[in-house]
């Protein structure tokens, strides 16, 4: 009987086609945010890690996890696990989200913004209105003012 192989190459297509899918997603939002932000994919995949990591350390961990459900899976996979990351928002603004940022990438502080606004609006654009809504209600007004989310 051939059954155990006819399963194991369902299993084995599956696996590909779900692989498939999450490099295609991710494409998808490097191609989007290269377009937004008029940057290099090498760019544009750095400083979507940078941001969004400085992003989940300013939300709430149960917003995080919601966001990130809406994100691409190979994105999120850059991060932490979420075991390792702090249980509790911590609060700064603008000045230290920026700065946060500007370290990871290593530029200076002045050079991150439209970075920062290019990766914001390509979330944005991948996430339901909603969860902009709830990330939103996570920052500071200066922060929400980068977020571009007005409510």
């Amino acid at each position: 009987m051939t059954r155990p192989s006819n399963d194991t190459e369902l299993m084995q297509r599956r696996a590909q086609r779900h692989e498939s899918h999450l490099r295609s997603t991710y494409a998808a939002f490097i191609r989007h945010l290269c377009e937004v932000g008029k940057l290099e994919p090498s760019v544009a995949e750095c400083a979507a890690v940078a941001v969004l990591s400085a992003l989940e350390r300013r939300i709430l961990p149960s917003e995080a996890k919601d966001l990130e459900a809406q994100l691409p899976r190979r994105l999120v996979e850059f991060l932490p696990p979420l075991e390792q990351r702090p249980q509790r928002a911590r609060r700064f603004g603008r000045e230290a989200f920026l700065q946060t940022v500007a370290d990871d990438l290593e530029l200076p502080v002045g050079d991150v913004e439209p970075l920062v606004r290019a990766v914001f609006r390509s979330m944005r654009d991948l996430i339901s209105e909603g969860e902009a809504a709830d990330v939103a209600s996570n920052l500071p007004p200066d922060l929400q003012a980068l977020w571009g989310f007005t409510q």
